[in-house]
C-alpha cells in the first residue's frame, strides 16, 4: 500500500498528475483543489489512496490529508464511489462539504455534477457524525499529535480484522476519555471495548 509518492511533477492536468519517483512516472488521479495546488510547482509529494480493481490498479493523489480523510470517508458511503467521491472533492473544498455537511445542506452537497438527491442525503446523514466538532482534521475533537495517534490504532484495529466504524467509534470515545493516550494505550482501551 502507497502512503505517499514525492519526485518531479512531469505533467499535471485538472484530472490526473504524472509523478517521476526513480525513474518511475506513477499517474495519481486528482481533484482540481490538488491541481491547483500543484500545477505551478515542480518537485511535489502527493498522499495516496489505492483502489485496487480486477481490471486496473488506481491510485489517487492529494496535496492534504484533509482531502484524503474526506475522500475515504465518502468511499464508505453507499453509492459513492471513487469517481462520485473525486467529483465532490472537485467541486467543494473540503471545508466547504464538511460544513454542508454539519448543516445538513444536501442542496449544496448535490449542487455536485452526478450526485443525486438520495447520495446526497445519505452523505449528510452518514458523515455527520463523523465530521462533527472538526478543528483542523477529520477526526472529532482532537489535537493534532492525538489525530494521528487514532489514525495509528484505528488503522492497526482494522488490520487485525475489526470492522472500520466500530473502530472509528470505540477510539472517538477512548480517546475523548484520555486525551494523552499513546497508541498503544489506545489499541488496548479499544480492544477491551470492541
Amino acid at each position: 500500500m502507497y502512503y505517499y509518492i514525492s519526485g518531479q511533477l512531469v505533467e499535471a492536468t485538472p484530472s490526473f498528475a504524472v509523478i517521476d519517483c526513480g525513474g518511475v512516472g506513477y499517474q495519481l488521479e486528482v481533484t482540481l483543489n490538488t491541481y491547483s495546488q500543484i500545477k505551478d510547482q515542480q518537485t511535489v509529494r502527493l498522499l495516496v489512496h489505492e483502489i485496487i480493481r480486477e481490471d486496473a490498479h488506481l491510485l489517487f493523489g492529494f496535496y492534504q490529508a484533509e482531502e484524503r480523510d474526506m475522500f475515504r470517508l465518502l468511499l464508505g458511503v453507499n453509492g459513492v464511489g471513487a469517481a462520485s467521491a473525486r467529483v465532490l472533492l472537485s467541486s467543494l473544498t473540503v471545508e466547504e462539504l464538511q460544513e454542508a455537511i454539519l448543516s445538513q445542506n444536501v442542496k449544496r452537497i448535490q449542487s455536485a455534477k452526478g450526485i443525486g438527491a438520495k447520495t446526497a442525503q445519505r452523505i449528510a446523514l452518514e458523515l455527520h457524525d463523523k465530521v462533527g466538532g472538526l478543528a483542523g482534521g477529520l477526526t472529532p475533537d482532537f489535537g493534532m499529535g492525538q489525530q494521528g495517534n487514532v489514525e495509528e490504532a484505528a488503522q492497526a484495529l482494522v488490520m487485525l480484522g475489526f470492522a472500520k466504524n466500530a473502530v472509528d467509534k470505540v477510539l472517538a470515545t477512548v480517546a475523548k476519555e484520555n486525551a494523552s493516550a499513546t497508541v498503544e494505550e489506545l489499541i488496548k482501551q479499544a480492544l477491551q471495548k470492541l
